[in-house]
């Protein structure tokens, strides 16, 4: 598993990866559906304008298995920022968003000296995506009740968080092993 900056020959597999309901049904309404190469396309261009670049690919084999990245807050909130991550249905179960979640906090982290905490705010009935925070080293906050709406339904929130001292110490840990 690698985690990269997109490229514009990735759109075809990004395509081909993202156009799936299962994905799409624990993804923001940002993240369309269907989805085209003509999305690919668009996203992987926005990707790569962004400064810095926090929105990276995941690959597998050579092949686009998805995407995570992370969202810099401003104001009083500029020493937080959301982490996000999705893959396609193919690559579920296999602890790849765990590895990808690693790399990125890590990564995060290293580059955004000022960053305090980083979050995710998956939804409630996607308890998937809470392991992979889990076994990433973050911790649940709470439940956002009531915080969200996808495809019609109204839905609850967990709030997981990592914060710097807490990625340190267990990076401390990691190289003692």
């Amino acid at each position: 598993m690698v985690v990269r900056e997109w490229r514009p020959g990735d759109a075809a597999d990004l395509g081909l990866q993202a156009n799936d309901r299962r994905v799409w049904l624990n993804l923001r309404d940002a993240f369309p559906h269907p989805y085209g190469i003509e999305d690919a396309e668009r996203f992987i261009a926005m990707a790569l304008e962004a400064s810095p670049r926090t929105f990276l690919a995941i690959e597998v084999s050579g092949r686009i298995a998805g995407g995570i990245g992370y969202t810099l807050h401003t104001d009083v909130e500029r020493v937080g920022a959301e982490v996000g991550y999705w893959l396609g249905h193919e690559y579920w179960g296999r602890g790849i968003a765990t590895a990808a979640l690693l790399t990125v906090t890590s990564h995060a982290f290293r580059a955004h000296g000022e960053l305090r905490r980083l979050y995710a705010v998956p939804f409630a009935w996607n308890p998937a995506s809470a392991r992979v925070l889990q076994k990433a080293g973050y911790r649940c906050e709470g439940t956002l009740r009531q915080s969200a709406i996808k495809d019609g339904r109204i839905l609850d929130q967990w709030m997981y968080a990592i914060l710097r001292e807490e990625w340190q110490a267990g990076e401390e840990r990691a190289v003692e092993e």
